[in-house]
């Protein structure tokens, strides 16, 4: 596994870098590309629709993930449906709840029966994994998103609650469980040891998967020869 290319994960993506995005796509170990307000706006987006349309002319053959704007269930209903629209390989994202902390789930389930594949967003608890599982029955193809990543950050220990949300996903027909938000190449193995779905992989981190399998001993030698280069070519001396 030097290389990615034994893991059965697929991996997605993450980004809003046209040129970068463009440039994924010609990698054969991307199955998906994934987006954000966040990520648009850092990457210097201005128009969003405009963004999303020339994605899509180029980005024909992969799931593409667009998140809805609105805070405003009736908005975000429009808004996925309009995102729906711009292709057929587009799953909207729908935040778990909106900013008052209002439950997505009767909206979801809404979308569902129309017909719009959602990746439902920003799911951090057990609980949260229910309710959006039970409100895409019927879906005719969906992604559950949890935020692996900053369940680490608040010190807890992510695999045990991937491992038990993978298990209620499996009760629902064509839902995919989403490994979000990794923060180190372990995670990737982590996620494809328990049989998580898809994880999504910033551009950085992807360029971190040559490093998978690599040999310890000869890792430990270049760490050695950086160190050692480096203070040689800034002239040091004691």
């Amino acid at each position: 596994m030097t290389d990615g290319s034994s893991l059965r994960v697929k991996v997605w993506a993450d980004g809003a870098d046209l040129a970068g995005m463009l440039e994924l796509a010609a990698d054969p170990r991307i199955s998906g590309f994934t987006t954000n307000p966040t990520l648009m706006r850092q990457a210097g987006v201005i128009d969003y629709a405009d963004f999303a349309r020339e994605v899509l002319e180029h980005i024909t053959d992969r799931p593409v993930s667009f998140e809805v704007l609105s805070d405003d269930f009736d908005h975000m209903e429009r808004q996925a449906l309009r995102i729906a629209s711009w292709g057929p390989n587009v799953y909207v994202k729908i935040p778990v709840t909106n900013s008052a902390g209002e439950s997505t789930a009767k909206l979801v389930s809404r979308l569902s029966e129309d017909g719009v594949r959602l990746n439902v967003t920003a799911l951090l608890t057990l609980a949260q994994v229910r309710a959006v599982v039970e409100a895409l029955d019927g879906t005719p193809g969906a992604i559950v998103s949890v935020f692996a990543g900053r369940i680490a950050d608040s010190g807890r220990d992510p695999v045990p609650m991937m491992t038990a949300a993978l298990e209620l996903v499996s009760t629902t027909d064509d839902v995919e469980l989403l490994w979000a938000s990794p923060r180190e190449v372990l995670n990737i193995v982590q996620a494809d040891s328990i049989g998580c779905h898809i994880i999504t992989v910033t551009h950085d981190l992807l360029k971190k998967l040559h490093l998978l399998g690599r040999d310890l001993d000869q890792y430990s030698l270049d760490t050695v020869k950086m160190f050692r280069d480096d203070a040689v070519n800034a002239g040091y001396n004691l």
